[in-house]
């Protein structure tokens, strides 16, 4: 499911790209290059930049791969056309921060393409990721399990489109996912 995720959002990215959150490069096999000008990736962790600046990728693709943290972005206001963040605000520090900085840098009607994993409508499976979440956190590098991820976004964005439901072959309790595309107004 993840891959068919990220297949069908990041071809929706235009113009100058910031990714946040790049990782292992793995959105990047699917971008366009005849639809973005570049993909300007952040991530803190040097180890995932390197395989990052690996990853496969379309020919002609210009990508730049930068140390930086989603909630404190060296990039001037209004400096991107798009926004792309998967599975990345459940780790960053802040979310609500990152999502205000995404806004910052992102030029007016400029979109954000997110897929991120956050806390169940369920409310029994949201009491059980409320339970787990402090073991999670430490096991699993910092992820938050009860994140509203809609929430977050629409406090910053307007939500164009959003899509929602568990992932297969995962447990509940880190599966809920929520994607979909926001406009900076």
């Amino acid at each position: 499911m993840l891959t068919e995720k990220r297949a069908a959002l990041i071809p929706g990215a235009s113009g100058r790209v910031l990714e946040l959150g790049i990782g292992g490069g793995l959105n990047l096999k699917f971008y366009n290059p005849a639809q973005v000008s570049a993909v300007t990736g952040i991530d803190p962790s040097p180890e995932l930049r390197a395989y990052a600046r690996k990853a496969p990728r379309p020919e002609g693709l210009a990508v730049e791969i930068l140390d930086a943290s989603a909630d404190a972005m060296p990039f001037a206001d209004a400096s991107f056309d798009t926004v792309v963040t998967t599975f990345t605000l459940c780790t960053v520090p802040d979310a609500p921060r990152a999502l205000a900085e995404a806004r910052r840098v992102l030029r007016p009607g400029g979109q954000l393409l997110f897929c991120e994993h956050g806390r169940s409508p369920d409310a029994g499976v949201a009491l059980w990721q409320r339970r787990v979440e402090p073991l999670w956190k430490r096991v699993f590098g910092g992820c938050h399990l009860t994140r509203p991820v809609a929430g977050n976004i629409a406090a910053q964005f307007s939500i164009e489109r959003l899509e929602s439901g568990y992932m297969p072959k995962t447990p509940r309790l880190a599966g809920w996912v929520e994607w979909g595309r926001a406009v900076a107004v």
